[in-house]
């Protein structure tokens, strides 16, 4: 769908001191997030993070309780009707009706709108044509998931939200939706993305922003987010439970040392290549094979643990 030049000018997304509580307790802590027009925005945060709760807002079936929320300049409850027919909605559980046959229920979605998509067109491009006449119920949990992403994007959105958008799919079937969601960006489409995979992350986003107990730890592009405090840390995989206090005795009296995760250990201080040798000399008096040590190399998963202290599945 085409945009005015004043729809152009606004942000895809834009949160501005968003404060959403249930109970008591709040989800979402006074969040500002912006999604710029053809970006992949992946948001990311162990369970409880306030994640869902950010992207229901966005897609209006929440209302924040403070703070401003617009998706395409326009407020996604107060203007739902006119924001409705420009974005797409990818869901978990595919909100398809059971009985329905694939074909029919990508046609009936296509049909809410003025210009789709061909529906036979994105049946092939997503490897579904066999599976026309199949009911829903009767689709594997991958081919469901190829259905809701075909639904959230026949209709020629903006903007699409997606909600693990690969979750179950074998290895050439997620390769497919990321070669899909590339396709989306070139095309000027912006897209706000949630995954626990660290991988589809840092291949598909152009920006991350890593959230915990409603507030954002961290943001920026993924070789911004691993690379922050990195200068100052070499990690290294190793077994796990060794005596960290014995290493860190073997370092300078400004390091320290601990096991950030099993097996994972983490060295801070001024990095320097006698630093690396007082490691490696430590793991070689002491029996222990060292399967790793790098600096300046943190994974996203490093960054993740770091900030949160959680795994990112909860």
């Amino acid at each position: 769908m085409s945009t005015s030049p004043t729809d152009a000018a606004h942000p895809a997304v834009r949160l501005e001191g968003v404060v959403k509580s249930f109970d008591g307790t709040r989800a979402v802590n006074g969040l500002d997030l912006t999604v710029e027009r053809a970006q992949v925005l992946a948001l990311l945060g162990p369970n409880g993070a306030g994640k869902t709760t950010t992207v229901e807002m966005c897609e209006g079936f929440l209302k924040p309780d403070s703070g401003t929320v617009r998706v395409l300049g326009l407020d996604p409850i107060a203007d739902s009707a006119a924001l409705r027919p420009r974005i797409g909605v990818m869901l978990q559980g595919g909100g398809a009706y059971p009985g329905s046959k694939t074909g029919e229920m990508l046609q009936l979605v296509a049909s809410y709108s003025a210009a789709p998509l061909d529906p036979a067109w994105l049946l092939d491009r997503l490897g579904l044509t066999g599976a026309r006449n199949t009911p829903y119920r009767r689709l594997s949990g991958g081919q469901q998931q190829r259905l809701s992403l075909a639904c959230a994007l026949v209709g020629r959105p903006e903007l699409v939200f997606l909600d693990e958008p690969t979750a179950g799919l074998d290895a050439q079937a997620r390769l497919l939706v990321w070669e899909l969601i590339d396709a989306l960006r070139r095309d000027g489409v912006s897209v706000l993305l949630t995954t626990h995979l660290m991988d589809e992350a840092e291949e598909l986003a152009d920006q991350l922003v890593i959230i915990d107990k409603g507030q954002i730890v961290a943001s920026g592009t993924p070789s911004e987010v691993t690379r922050r405090g990195s200068e100052g840390q070499l990690w290294m995989s190793a077994p796990t439970g060794l005596d960290v206090d014995s290493l860190s005795g073997a370092l300078p009296t400004d390091f320290s040392v601990r096991e950030a995760t099993p097996g994972s250990y983490l060295v801070e201080g001024t990095i320097a290549p006698r630093v690396v040798e007082a490691v490696a000399s430590w793991c070689a008096d002491n029996d222990v094979l060292v399967e790793e040590i790098r600096v300046d190399q943190r994974s996203l998963e490093d960054v993740f643990l770091e900030l949160t202290g959680k795994e990112l599945r909860g």
